[in-house]
């Protein structure tokens, strides 16, 4: 009962951290997890008493029984249910921080099971400090990594414009999308999303505007959030 409940509370903690965040695997999900990992290892330390020989050296039974195996079978099938929580959304990957969790949650759930209450209840806090504090480190010192914004730009020429939009978008590896055009007395409005994932995403997006705001053929580039740039 023990084993199962620091199981539970491992589970709870990962899994309240990601729901905070309305990601996809919450609560419920981690403490299911790492539940079952826990169950699973505590079937394969005492479920296989009976197959014990009288020495203590050997398994009736099939040859080469290894109760171990279903531990690792837990390593590798919760790939197939992180798997399901990793989404591609045009230049971004997102999810691979949950389906991280969640395998490490199942990780914490074999060493609860297993006994090693300390070594699960560490794991769970190193895991949370990762998941918190070093993410909010990581903002403030980096920057957002996957950030998306969407702009307005104006030229006087579309072609021009677009060779520029996406000659900028090319040097950052950005994702254009939702491309808009409007035609004006003056020229040419495109409405755009422009979405820049990796590390230091934010000072690339930085980059990205500024250099495309510069450009000859854009008379005027601003953000929702921002205001206009114009030439």
């Amino acid at each position: 009962f023990i084993r199962v409940l620091i199981a539970c509370v491992c589970g709870a903690a990962i899994g309240y951290e990601r729901s905070k965040r309305l990601k996809e695997a919450g609560i419920r999900t981690h403490i299911i997890v790492c539940c079952a990992a826990a169950l699973t290892m505590i079937v394969s330390k005492y479920g296989f008493a009976d197959l014990v020989g009288p020495d203590g050296a050997g398994m009736y039974g099939t040859k080469g029984t290894d109760p171990a195996r279903l531990a690792a079978q837990v390593i590798t099938g919760v790939g197939f249910l992180g798997a399901g929580t990793i989404l591609r959304e045009g230049a971004t990957v997102k999810g691979l921080t949950t389906a991280a969790s969640l395998w490490a949650v199942a990780c914490l759930g074999i060493a609860a099971g297993f006994g090693f209450y300390g070594i699960a209840i560490a794991g769970m806090i190193f895991i949370f400090i990762t998941l918190t504090i070093l993410e909010f480190l990581q903002r403030r010192l980096i920057g957002d990594p996957d950030p998306v914004k969407d702009y307005i730009m104006e030229a006087t020429d579309l072609e021009a414009g677009l060779n520029a939009l996406n000659t900028h978008a090319h040097k950052q590896t950005a994702a254009i999308q939702n491309i808009q055009v409007q035609r004006l007395d003056s020229g040419y409005r495109i409405t755009f999303r422009g979405e820049i994932g990796g590390f230091r995403g934010t000072i690339r997006q930085q980059h990205f505007f500024a250099a495309l705001a510069q450009d000859p053929a854009v008379t005027m580039l601003q953000t929702l959030d921002a205001e206009a740039v114009a030439q």
